[in-house]
């Protein structure tokens, strides 16, 4: 694969998997990456994983041709103007929803939405509404501020982390979404005490950091719900005590699960992106406190209907996004976490590829045959 091309403008001219449309195979296309504008970095992308959300947007969104890719490590080759925090050569982690600093939100300590760079649907940049990619003139748009299926991307400098230059950036980049999120469901918004009772449902990367969260916080039973038997050796790894395969069961679910955990779980995870089973997840609950934790982000009924008696009773209902981690002021903690082994990461990664074989990826995730793929970009 030719080597990048740096022009008068300081436009580089790279490859990329572009989208073209929804569930359409990527096209590797010669991309023109923008210089970084003012409180812009530039970034040379080492390793990307695929998440479970970008097949969901890839399947569904209408804003094509976009390149997609969100989970990705990489190192900074420029700097828009007034960007001090941040220099050439500088190894990063992106994310999906950035940290400013200054607004409401980011100096509440109540919660991880900035006001300033939380999610970006449009397939623009925060700052200008504009696109940093382009093919032949037209616009290529950007997927969650990220999009990291490029060999160079420009993210705003607040949806970067800048992290230390001995960590594995072919480990570390799955912290910049996946395993930080369900690490963080069971740390910061479920806070899981010890002793108490985990249903989570769903195994796949997600699911399983948030069993690896509730194992070292002591939790004494994490119970694991999936329909692929295959997940359960894997699963125990990471600290599921049981495994129950829905088809396997004469009853509902959550009757299921009121009995083994003696009246119903203490927290339930939700990690599929399925809105109907997060009524299952509440119904797993314990009357009084049981706490349930939705994270999946649903392809289709994106509307969650439960009785309102579910809630009488006590029960609580929270979102979770990024593990309600402040990325920039929390994110660098966890990569620390992993250099010391005291969090696993590697175990997640069931495959690596290079980039010319991102569909390949696609197609392992679509079928259920893999955790994460890490696609390696050229050097």
């Amino acid at each position: 694969m030719p080597s990048p091309s740096k022009q008068s403008n300081n436009v580089i001219t790279c490859k990329a998997a572009v989208a073209w449309g929804a569930g359409e195979p990527l096209v590797m296309e010669d991309v023109e990456v923008s210089a970084p504008l003012p409180g812009e970095i530039r970034i040379k992308v080492v390793c990307t994983s695929l998440c479970r959300s970008d097949i969901s947007a890839w399947e569904s969104q209408a804003i094509f041709p976009r390149i997609f890719g969100h989970e990705a490590s990489g190192i900074v080759e420029s700097i828009g103007e007034g960007v001090d925090e941040f220099k050439e050569g500088d190894h990063v982690l992106t994310v999906f929803t950035g940290e400013c600093k200054t607004c409401r939100q980011c100096m509440s300590g109540k919660s991880n939405i900035c006001q300033v760079l939380g999610l970006e649907r449009r397939g623009v940049m925060h700052s200008d509404q504009k696109t940093r990619f382009s093919i032949r003139g037209k616009p290529v748009y950007h997927y969650c501020a990220v999009s990291s299926f490029s060999e160079y991307t420009v993210v705003h400098s607040g949806c970067a982390v800048k992290v230390s230059s001995v960590a594995p950036l072919e480990k570390i980049c799955l912290l910049s979404c996946g395993a930080a999120a369900g690490l963080g469901a069971a740390w910061n918004v479920a806070d899981i005490s010890k002793g108490s009772n985990v249903v989570i449902f769903g195994l796949g990367t997600v699911g399983l950091s948030v069993a690896q969260g509730a194992k070292l916080r002591e939790a004494s039973k994490i119970i694991g719900v999936d329909i692929n038997p295959e997940k359960c050796q894997k699963a125990k790894a990471f600290g599921i005590t049981e495994f129950i395969n829905p088809t396997d069961c004469n009853e509902p679910i959550q009757e299921v699960i009121k009995r083994i955990t003696n009246g119903g779980a203490d927290y339930s995870f939700e990690c599929i992106g399925d809105t109907g089973m997060v009524t299952t997840a509440l119904q797993s609950c314990s009357d009084g406190c049981g706490m349930t934790v939705t994270l999946g982000v649903p392809k289709v009924k994106p509307e969650i209907a439960a009785h309102y008696g579910l809630f009488l009773t006590g029960k609580t209902l929270k979102g979770s996004l990024f593990g309600g981690w402040k990325p920039k002021s929390d994110l660098s903690s966890l990569v620390d976490m992993y250099m010391k082994k005291e969090i696993q990461i590697d175990e997640l990664i069931t495959h690596n590829m290079p980039f010319e074989d991102i569909n390949k990826a696609f197609n392992l995730m679509q079928e259920g045959k893999c955790l994460r793929c890490v696609i390696h970009l050229p050097n």
